[in-house]
């Protein structure tokens, strides 16, 4: 049995979860999120939510451990939210922000201007002698990651000064430059 798909999930105080034909809504006190779903039977009893399939098949194996991960992170997220941090690592990188405009300067002759969804909430942090950092809250997961992983694809770390867009404790690994 799926080690993930088998663990009850335990629901917090404030959320509700309505399962409806093939349709999961998830509700709390930070937004609302839903999920599809198929072949997989989800019951709940008493707090708790437990996925159940009907066989061993290889694709219900592999649904019954994604849904309940997608479920837990959906209850997460409607009750504590995700946050993801990213640093600008460089000489003369800068980050804003105006309402949901992001505007990163980042060593190109423009600056990169992104307007965010408006489940995100986007805050930068700029102190003398620190780098830049930005931070994306929202209720749902999967749209924090891929915002986040946006950004950092306009300038990666690169491996000889470690200079670029990381996320705050990514570990860039180095390498050795030219030997004289």
């Amino acid at each position: 049995m799926s080690r993930i798909g088998k663990n009850p999930i335990t629901v917090p105080e404030g959320v509700t979860i309505d399962v409806k034909e093939g349709v999961v809504t998830v509700k709390g006190k930070l937004g609302e999120l839903t999920q599809e779903y198929s072949d997989i039977e989800i019951k709940q009893e008493d707090g708790q939510i437990v996925l159940e399939r009907s066989s061993d098949k290889k694709d219900l194996r592999a649904k019954h451990g994604l849904y309940r991960a997608l479920i837990n992170n959906m209850i997460e997220g409607v009750s504590k939210g995700f946050t993801k941090e990213l640093e600008l690592v460089g000489v003369g990188y800068r980050a804003s922000h105006q309402g949901q405009k992001l505007d990163i300067a980042v060593g190109f002759s423009h600056n990169i201007v992104l307007e965010l969804a408006p489940e995100i909430k986007v805050e930068t942090v700029s102190e003398k002698g620190k780098n830049p950092i930005i931070k994306l809250t929202s209720h749902d997961k999967q749209l924090v990651g891929q915002v986040a992983a946006k950004i950092r694809a306009y300038r990666k770390p690169e491996p000889y000064k470690g200079k670029g867009i990381k996320f705050v404790g990514e570990h860039i690994r180095r390498k050795a430059g030219k030997s004289a």
